[in-house]
Parts: C-alpha cells; structure tokens; sequence
C-alpha cells in the first residue's frame, strides 16, 4: 500500500490525461542535481523554478547539490563544479531525508552517487535528459558523440521513469534503446517576460535591426555561427562563460552585454527585432520561449529544440541561419507574445509530478536502512 497523499493546487485547473498522475503524487521529493546555483543556465533555471512552484503547492522539497561538498572545476569549463562525495554520501542524506519519491536529475559525480545507492537498496527512482550530453562532450572533446552514448544509455537504463521535454528528443533516446519516457515541458515566468519589458538604454545607440542571442557563452552554444552570419544591423549577445573573451576579440563589431537577469533580460528579449538561437546541443532551449513571451521572433537551426518549438508563424528555421534571421522579422510579434504565453511552469510543474514514481512501503524502509558503502 502506498503512503502518499496528493496535493495539487488550491483553484486549479482539471489536469489533462496526458500530464494527470497515474497516482498519489510524492509530497516529499528529493531532487539531485550536480547542476545548481550560482550556474545560470537552463537546467538549473527549470529545477530552480520547479521547485519554487512544488513548495508553493505545499510539497516538500529537497535538493542534494554541490553546496555542502568540496568540488573541483569541470575539465574546459571551470565555472561548473563537479562535487567530491565520500563514499555513501549521498546515501546518508537520502537516507535522512526519507522521500517518498527520487529524482536525478543529472548525469554527474552526484547523480552517479544517487544512482548507484537507489540500485543497491532496490529503490526506484527517475532521471531527467535536459542535455544533448554526448554533443556537448563532443565539442569539447573534438571525439565523435557516439563514444559518449554508451554511457548515457547505461546510466539512464535503469530509472523507472525518464523525462524529456520535446519529441524529437523522445524519437532519439528511443533510438538509442532507452524505453519509459515521459513528457516534462518547461514554462515562462509571465510576470516578468512580456513584451512590455523596457529594452536596455545601449539599444538606443546601436543600428537595428537588433539580432539577440542569451544564454551561456561557451563552445558548444555555437555562438559563432551567429556572430559570423552576414546580416545587417547589431548582434547582440547576453550572457558569460568561458568563450567570452575569445568572441569579442574575433567579433569586436558585436555588442556584449554581460549576465543580465529579471526585468532587466526581459527587456533585452522585448527590444529585439530577432532572437537567434544558434545552439544544436540543447534539448529545449528555455531562451526561446522567453523570447517569444516577449514578442520576439526566433530564428534557429532545424535541430531538436527548435524544430519542436518553433513554428512558421513565430520564427523561422533554415541551415542557413541568415535565411532564417531574415524571414523570422516578418512574423507577427504578437503571435510571438501569445504563443509564449502558452507555456506554464504550472503545467509543466503537474508533468513532473506525474512522471515521479512514488515510494512503496518497502521501498522507503529499504532506502533509510543506512549504512552505505
């Protein structure tokens, strides 16, 4: 018999059977991730966010991440931290924890951690897909990406559940062998992304149109797909990371404005005539549909992400990225805004919930029964 109970928010709306839990839903989560503050990206925005909404719908929620363990920085990309666990670690602080469903979210030194305890105790547990993992190796490594997928296919295997926010992601992972996937989509903050965000003061002294990309500034985003592209007007790039300085001396024309957050990023998205999205590692790209919250069109690549989010009617998609940047200023802004607006943390928040596997009786005893070695 199961010891859950299911909590949903107070007022809302019916949940549709796609995305309904198969159910109770967990009250008590743990969630590990080895990809957490003071990183800004997508991954760490979507938990960050998903958790704000569970505890707000009166879940309990914990989070096993770097914070707390000694860490060494990731080979070519200092600004992640791979955390150092002791052995049984992380068992401790499950086993402490005692959540009535596991979530790993990551296929890192912690996730790795999480797995390897919830195997040996017999626990079920489900795991997420939130990055094209053996295409990014790949362009950090210069090896082909197939080395890299034995090791997703093994580490995602066991988990009873995996999520994946788009189809085509789905298609692959399935064509890699990996079965029990769900559906876990990803929201706007609507109350800060709209179209009505005052664009920042530099835009006033640049030449338009005005081409935006955010996000991290790292090898593998193919930010100079963008910045080299021939187009008129100013490209504009929002963000940090480890390829920065070399892009600004290679591309000194482009306008780099550095982290940017809140109203602040929202305005950059608003007062850009396109945003382009060079990237073909992500497996969504959270970017976009911000920037379509904000009326801006999306250009991009015909890869996964965009082919399932990008529609004729609020971007456009070619091989040749200034085609695209080109047909994408003549799409309706507020078609963007509305097919923005569509997309809801609470939503996606419900699939979530509906992909965890709750706990048994036994299962939870089993996970407790500390020591780990």
């Amino acid at each position: 018999m199961n010891r859950l109970t299911t909590i949903l928010p107070d007022g809302a709306a019916p949940v549709p059977a796609p995305i309904a839990p198969a159910g109770p839903v967990p009250t008590s989560i743990a969630i590990i991730t080895d990809a957490w503050h003071p990183q800004t990206n997508g991954v760490v925005r979507t938990l960050s966010t998903t958790c704000e909404v569970l505890r707000r719908w009166g879940h309990e929620v914990t989070v096993i991440s770097p914070e707390g363990y000694p860490s060494i920085p990731a080979p070519t990309y200092p600004e992640i931290r791979l955390a150092l666990t002791a052995p049984g670690a992380v068992g401790r602080q499950l086993a402490k924890i005692a959540p009535e469903a596991v979530h790993i979210a990551t296929e890192g030194p912690l996730g790795l951690a999480a797995r390897a305890y919830c195997l040996r105790r017999k626990v079920p547990f489900t795991t997420a897909y939130h990055t094209q993992f053996p295409d990014y190796i790949a362009r950090r490594t210069g090896l082909p990406a197939a080395v890299f997928w034995p090791y997703i296919r093994w580490f995602h295997r066991p988990a009873r559940a995996i999520m994946v926010a788009t189809e085509t992601i789905r298609a692959q992972l399935r064509e890699q062998g990996l079965a029990h996937l769900t559906h876990w989509s990803r929201g706007v903050d609507l109350s800060c992304f709209s179209p009505a965000a005052p664009p920042p003061p530099e835009y006033a002294q640049i030449e338009g149109p005005i081409l935006l990309y955010v996000g991290r500034v790292a090898v593998e985003k193919n930010i100079e797909a963008f910045l080299a592209c021939d187009y008129p007007g100013t490209k504009v790039v929002v963000g940090d990371g480890p390829a920065c300085a070399s892009l600004k001396a290679r591309f000194p024309q482009a306008l780099f404005l550095g982290k940017k957050t809140g109203t602040e990023l929202a305005g950059c998205y608003a007062g850009a005539d396109v945003f382009v999205f060079p990237s073909r590692t992500d497996t969504f790209g959270l970017v976009m549909i911000e920037a379509l919250a904000c009326g801006t069109p999306v250009a991009a690549f015909p890869v996964p992400g965009p082919l399932d989010i990008v529609t004729d009617k609020v971007g456009a998609l070619s091989d040749d990225l200034t085609r695209a940047i080109d047909a994408a200023r003549y799409c309706d802004r507020s078609a963007c805004a509305a097919y923005g607006a569509s997309f809801s943390w609470e939503a996606a928040t419900r699939q979530f919930l509906a992909g965890l596997v709750a706990l048994e009786e036994e299962e939870a005893v089993s996970l407790q029964a500390f020591p780990a070695f």
